[in-house]
């Protein structure tokens, strides 16, 4: 089994729409692991690594993430902290189907789906006030039925407006229904995630969107949050990530396999994507997620 194989999670949503759940550290809960439904994800205490997709990043008390379907995630704690921790995270899980049913029936709601939509890639809500956070996490557990509900709902609109909100996988930000614009820039989407190997540059995008230059350059940010380069890169970064764990290829031939002929050109845009070295990735994810390390909790 590869390492990177997440534990598929069933959630029993038969009694209830969304799921309230805390827990503390360690705990049998904290695993790599994927499941269908949508997750609010607020750190209470400690530090350490956040895995969310091919992402690895630091997390702190008070950090708030979503992640979405089927993207495995987990939550390892640094090795400093040797006591138990009575709550470390507080978590709320949901369905796509639910939120897209109260869109429906309440059109002004709708702009919540955008949240959901980036939700896809992971989120964190950076600069989020914690306090407010565990604020709505507590009205949520300590309310029931309808009440439980509102609160939810309340919480989803608050995150929907807050502005710092940063994805964080590399995965697919955009779906090609929707105006023309939109299925253009995702017709190039597309295209980059499956030939993310070979050379294209911003005016083949340009032309494969049917604009120019300008127009393209500024339809795609304004679509995916990044210029077209920026977004080749994390594409290409992303893959390399998912071989550096999954395999025992060497850095370089990952590099070219990965669309860079140069090592140094690979070395330093990964550091910029990811924040750390190729090498470093591949032997922290290792460390912390193969099934059979020792620390596993």
């Amino acid at each position: 089994m590869s390492i990177i194989e997440p534990e598929i999670e069933q959630v029993d949503r038969t009694t209830r729409s969304i799921r309230y759940l805390e827990h503390g550290w360690p705990s049998d809960l904290c695993r790599w692991h994927a499941h269908e439904e949508y997750e609010l994800h607020l750190i209470v205490e400690t530090r350490g690594k956040a895995f969310v997709g091919d992402y690895i990043g630091d997390f702190k008390a008070g950090d708030l993430f979503m992640t979405g379907p089927n993207l495995p995630h987990n939550w390892i704690t640094d090795q400093v902290w040797s006591q138990p921790v009575a709550i470390r995270d507080m978590l709320i899980q949901f369905s796509h189907d639910s939120v897209e049913k109260l869109a429906h029936g309440f059109p002004e709601f709708s702009q919540v789906l955008q949240l959901l939509q980036l939700a896809q890639s992971g989120i964190h809500f950076e600069g989020f006030n914690p306090t407010f956070a565990r604020g709505h996490m507590e009205a949520i557990r300590e309310n029931r039925g309808a009440e439980r509900i509102l609160a939810f709902v309340r919480f989803l609109v608050r995150l929907n407006e807050h502005a710092e909100k940063k994805t964080l996988s590399i995965t697919k930000l955009i779906q090609p229904e929707g105006g023309s614009k939109q299925a253009r820039i995702a017709q190039v989407v597309d295209h980059v995630t499956k030939n993310f190997a070979e050379s294209f540059s911003v005016a083949q995008a340009a032309t494969m969107a049917n604009m120019t230059e300008i127009t393209f350059s500024r339809n795609f940010h304004a679509v995916t949050g990044h210029s077209f380069i920026d977004f080749l890169n994390r594409i290409r970064i992303g893959q390399a990530c998912a071989m550096l764990y999954a395999s025992d290829d060497q850095i370089t031939s990952i590099a070219q396999e990965s669309g860079y002929k140069n090592l140094a050109n690979f070395n330093r845009h990964f550091l910029k994507v990811r924040g750390m070295t190729p090498s470093v990735y591949r032997e922290t994810a290792r460390k912390d997620l193969a099934p059979t390390r020792e620390a596993s909790p």
